[in-house]
């Protein structure tokens, strides 16, 4: 029997769409078909300043806003050679690895209505609010946030960010440990959908290139932040947590471990975040220090001139990868000197990660695919762009 799954099925996560061939109710094979959501994002950006671009990198992984707009903002930088300030380096950290727990949380509680978990999605809910008032006391959002820029950060942080970063540093690891892993990881059922379900051996994970929680899940300790690290990560303490069967339940154990990782890094970030400027004091690439600023309507003015004329870099090619909640997420970006890439590309690890669906499900039960696709969890945005 061949079978369509979506797709505006409700549980492949977006316009995925799955054709399926069974044997009554074996996978014997599995063909996604991506394209839906294709909206020629990288062609955008090379018809568009290299600021002007940055709002458009909030709606590849609308998940984890901060976290490719850090991804791209940092590849620009690398091409210019700029140096970020120590403040917005330290608040880039914080603020991507909220941004982390945010994304997971949300996967959570979707992943738990995927498997008839429904209480779990309150309860992360609760929590991600929390997350999303820092995010809009920043930034003015909550989803595409735009808040990273060229050189550093849009605006300094608010006032009362510290307390409200706190708050929830000292609330979540309890609530974690209480509420999440004792209603949801000690479920039987839960076990019984998830152990031993979708396995993704060290050597295949490895061969397709999957990263982030897929990769660690099968038993390979490679993150980005320890092994190519980038805004500082060399300097803080925090463990890789790895997985051993590369099933469904070792993808949820490495992300429920990667939350704590993430609380603990957010509270080193929190207590040495310095003071002085937060953003570089290029006048051609970045607004100029506010001491420098006659009035604000010349900072708006000079804002306009240099997110819409852009500025001309130096030619040549550069890659930039960091650790997003997904996995690797990379740019590359070639210069010809003008104020807009002559090609720009992004390394979307749901995409690649996408690819290792047909091994995980083929040759087993219809049933268990929908805990498959969930722990996947693929962003559609990202994967078709």
């Amino acid at each position: 029997m061949i079978l369509n799954m979506g797709p505006q099925h409700p549980s492949t996560h977006g316009v995925l769409r799955i054709i399926l061939e069974l044997d009554g109710e074996t996978v014997v094979k599995l063909t996604p078909v991506i394209g839906y959501l294709h909206r020629g994002v990288e062609k955008l950006g090379e018809n568009l300043t290299y600021h002007q671009f940055i709002p458009l990198t909030d709606r590849e992984d609308y998940l984890a806003a901060l976290s490719n707009n850090l991804a791209y903002c940092m590849t620009v930088e690398k091409l210019l050679e700029l140096e970020v300030p120590p403040r917005a380096m330290v608040a880039r950290v914080l603020l991507t690895e909220l941004q982390r727990i945010a994304a997971h949380l949300l996967w959570l509680g979707a992943f738990g209505l995927d498997i008839g978990a429904m209480s779990l999605f309150f309860y992360v809910m609760r929590e991600r609010e929390l997350l999303l008032d820092i995010f809009e006391s920043c930034a003015g959002a909550r989803l595409t946030i735009n808040y990273f820029e060229i050189g550093g950060l849009r605006k300094d942080l608010p006032d009362g960010f510290e307390k409200q970063v706190s708050d929830f540093i000292n609330l979540f690891p309890d609530r974690l440990k209480n509420d999440y892993e004792k209603l949801f990881m000690g479920n039987k059922i839960v076990r019984m959908r998830t152990e031993g379900v979708g396995v993704l051996s060290k050597e295949d994970a490895i061969d397709l290139g999957v990263s982030g929680y897929m990769l660690r899940a099968s038993g390979v300790p490679w993150d980005i932040r320890k092994s190519n690290p980038y805004c500082g990560y060399e300097t803080y303490d925090f463990d890789v947590p790895v997985g051993k069967n590369g099933d469904v339940f070792d993808r949820v154990w490495v992300r429920m471990e990667e939350m704590k990782q993430s609380i603990k890094i957010a509270k080193q970030a929190l207590d040495r975040l310095p003071g002085g400027a937060f953003l570089a004091g290029d006048p051609k690439v970045c607004l100029p220090p506010k001491e420098k600023v006659m009035t604000e309507m010349e900072s708006l003015i000079h804002h306009f001139k240099i997110v819409s004329e852009g500025f001309n870099p130096p030619v040549g090619e550069v890659y930039h990868s960091i650790e997003a909640p997904r996995g690797e997420l990379g740019f590359y970006i070639v210069s010809d000197g003008s104020n807009k890439p002559y090609r720009l590309k992004f390394r979307p690890p749901c995409f690649v990660n996408l690819q290792a669906l047909a091994k995980m499900a083929e040759g087993k039960l219809l049933g268990d695919l929908v805990a498959v696709i969930g722990a996947l969890e693929p962003v559609m945005g990202e994967v078709d762009r």
